[in-house]
Order: C-alpha cells, then sequence, then structure tokens
C-alpha cells in the first residue's frame, strides 16, 4: 500500500474493528510496518513486493473457534457497512496484492 493512503486505511480498519467486534470477534488488529529488514528468510518487503513509497499492513482477527470465526465472518459479509460497492470505492490499496488466511493457535501467552 502506498504509504500515503495509510490514514485513509487507518479510517477504513477503525470501521473494520467495530464491525468485526459488534459481530463477535474477540480482539481485532491492524499493524503497519515499522521494520522491513530481517537477517534471514524472506522478509515482508520481498514478500508482499513493497514498492518505493509503500508499505506493509497486517491485520489479524482472534475467534474462539473455527466455527466462530465462521459464523462472525458471515454476519460481518451481511453487514450494510460491508457493501461492496461502497467499500471498493474506499479502498486504499490494491486488493489483487491481499493475501488471507486462517491460523490455529500453536502457543499463547
Amino acid at each position: 500500500m502506498k504509504k500515503s493512503k495509510v490514514k485513509a486505511y487507518l479510517n477504513m480498519a477503525k470501521l473494520g474493528a467495530r464491525m468485526w467486534k459488534d459481530h463477535g470477534a474477540l480482539e481485532y488488529s491492524e499493524c503497519v510496518a515499522e521494520d522491513l529488514t530481517g537477517p534471514f528468510g524472506k522478509v515482508f518487503k520481498k514478500l508482499a513486493g513493497v514498492k518505493a513509497g509503500e508499505t506493509v499492513v497486517f491485520s489479524f482477527i482472534v475467534y474462539r473457534s473455527r466455527a466462530h470465526r465462521d459464523k462472525v465472518n458471515a454476519a460481518v459479509m451481511k453487514d450494510p457497512r460491508m457493501q461492496p460497492e461502497a467499500m471498493k470505492a474506499a479502498m486504499p490499496f490494491d486488493m489483487k496484492r491481499m493475501a488471507m488466511g486462517g491460523f490455529a493457535e500453536l502457543v499463547g501467552w
């Protein structure tokens, strides 16, 4: 995402946080990169194909279980605040570069 779009993304993220929490998500986090370098492995910068003037945003949502996730996400997708045309018009990043997945916790503190 272009660094100049982070403020617009923040506004969208705040709406997302409200929607997911309203529908039962336990936690909702949005993070912007502060360091895209690393001593080994494939760092986010390379993995995401970050170009000059861009940054990476990473988000995660916590649910009780996969069934709870599916229920919450279904409710969010039906929420009037998530209407496709309104969301597309306000999207501050290229959705073709977005990655998604579900993960089970291995270790929790």
